[in-house]
């Protein structure tokens, strides 16, 4: 999905053999074509099976809001810090992060806990991503740490609430899981979603999210590892 593009890394120091360069004539280049891999969080399959992954480590400002449950934030929270970002949580119910946060890092603080508006400064370079998990409840104020380079910023909403259309606008990629007809159809006018996918909304099953990035729209299942179900347990949308 083009919401999950990364930016493509380089391997520096390594030789390989001598020899020749190639030389290609101009008029040929339209057809050299270059496989290149996604790179990012793995956020579930597609109806297809084929993995789906969002990219948060930028070199742009990114915002997602996820409106769903703690379960796939937490999912997310401990993939992003898998591929080796720090990850800051600002929340108000520490009780239901701190577990996590202890079994992340096997000691390390890869995932921090703050409370509301006390994310200090992250310093976020191309070396040492971060993003910054906002679980502030139904009207999360607006954040002292936002978006930045290398600094992705995922805000979630449990259902929607009043700050909800401002933030769906603002952010780059939207999740939406289960929700009732009401909040489907103000979510579906937001969105652009077309009849179809509001009505859908409503009758999605635990761990399924309808992931929006402008016009690009993707059902995704988020299966957890053995590690994360000992962990979190099984998907759900209700806390």
């Amino acid at each position: 999905m083009t919401a999950a593009s990364g930016t493509a890394r380089g391997l520096r120091g390594l030789r390989g053999p001598r020899h020749a360069g190639h030389t290609l004539a101009i008029e040929d280049l339209r057809a050299l074509s270059l496989p290149v891999g996604d790179d990012g969080v793995v956020i579930g399959d597609d109806a297809e099976g084929r993995p789906q992954l969002v990219g948060f480590h930028r070199s742009t400002p990114y915002d997602v809001l996820l409106i769903g449950g703690l379960w796939t934030a937490q999912v997310l929270a401990l993939r992003a810090a898998g591929t080796g970002a720090r990850v800051a949580v600002e929340t108000g119910r520490a009780q239901a992060w701190t577990r996590l946060a202890q079994a992340a890092g096997a000691g390390l603080d890869c995932i921090t806990l703050h409370e509301v508006g006390r994310v200090p400064p992250m310093g976020a370079t191309v070396g040492s991503p971060v993003v910054v998990i906002r679980d502030c409840g139904m009207r999360p104020p607006r954040g002292r740490v936002v978006s930045s380079p290398w600094q992705s910023v995922l805000t979630l909403l449990p259902y929607l609430s009043p700050v909800a259309p401002r933030l769906m606008r603002a952010a780059t990629l939207v999740g939406v899981q289960r929700v009732s007809p009401q909040e489907a159809e103000q979510i579906g006018r937001i969105l652009g979603l077309s009849r179809v996918e509001c009505e859908a909304l409503p009758t999605l099953a635990d761990g399924v999210t309808l992931w929006c990035a402008g016009r690009e729209r993707h059902w995704v299942m988020t299966g957890a590892t053995d590690a994360e179900t000992g962990l979190l347990g099984v998907a759900r949308r209700m806390d």
